[in-house]
């Protein structure tokens, strides 16, 4: 029997340290983790599960509204036309940007070759000066045009347009206004063709090749002029809208700064 209350002690003692021990070690690991080992662990389950490439982002932007989101995206876009319109409306504002400038129509370019061929480069360079300068005198009259366009826009697809490619917005923007644009734009850009003698020139131009060659070429200049013009504006928008969207710096207000600022997380 006194071995039996020997043996039953032992044990309890036994099993007494371990339970010091182990505690021991959850007060440790509490103290250093901050995880309780004494708590189950929870058992709940996402009742959203992200998915690839779309958490972080899908975190940021849930705090934004969809006014919010619309509103940033209006304003860069604002912003793009705005600098793209002061860039672009002045002397050599295309000309002398080679991401814009316009150049001889395709559908004119063997008379460059034909006039050049016969000592008349000269005037093929000035036709081409002309085309350039027509867009930077109308361009300064786009602004109004572009705003409105923008203004107009829909908070529908503004979610995704926020977490689209670098040109998403531009790229909406463009293919939702190209036709009105180019409709609204297109008288100022005939009377940007006479102010500056782009259409006289022209006119002279293509008449000497016809006479040259003994054919008959024509174009439409002014609806050529108003396409470039256009695309080139766009171009610009684009560009400042991929530069707010990856460089923090371009984030100039407090709605650009949150509303790319989430989009970060993409």
């Amino acid at each position: 029997m006194r071995k039996t209350f020997l043996l039953v002690g032992g044990l309890l003692f036994s099993v007494s340290s371990q339970a010091q021990i182990f505690d021991a070690i959850k007060t440790v690991v509490k103290d250093k983790t901050g995880i309780d080992l004494n708590q189950p662990k929870p058992t709940t389950t996402n009742p959203y599960p992200a998915t690839s490439g779309s958490a972080g982002a899908s975190a940021n932007l849930g705090s934004l509204s969809s006014l919010q989101i619309s509103s940033g995206l209006k304003e860069a876009l604002s912003l793009g036309v705005n600098e793209g319109v002061k860039k672009l409306g002045v002397t050599d504002g295309f000309f002398r940007n080679e991401a814009v400038k316009i150049l001889m129509p395709e559908k004119l370019r063997k008379i460059d070759a034909t006039l050049r061929s016969i000592g008349l480069g000269s005037l093929a360079d000035q036709g081409v000066k002309l085309l350039n300068r027509a867009a930077e005198d109308a361009v300064t009259e786009a602004a109004p045009i572009f705003t409105n366009a923008i203004t107009s826009m829909t908070i529908t697809d503004a979610k995704n347009i926020l977490l689209g490619s670098d040109n998403a917005a531009t790229s909406y923007l463009q293919g939702k206004t190209q036709s009105q644009l180019f409709t609204a734009f297109q008288p100022k850009v005939k009377a940007s063709l006479g102010k500056v003698g782009a259409d006289k020139v022209w006119s002279n131009l293509i008449s000497k090749y016809n006479t040259f060659t003994g054919q008959s070429v024509t174009t439409d200049l002014n609806a050529y002029v108003t396409t470039e013009t256009i695309n080139g504006v766009f171009k610009m928008v684009a560009e400042k809208e991929s530069g707010i969207r990856n460089t923090p710096a371009m984030r100039t207000t407090s709605i650009l700064k949150k509303v790319f600022g989430a989009q970060d997380g993409r």
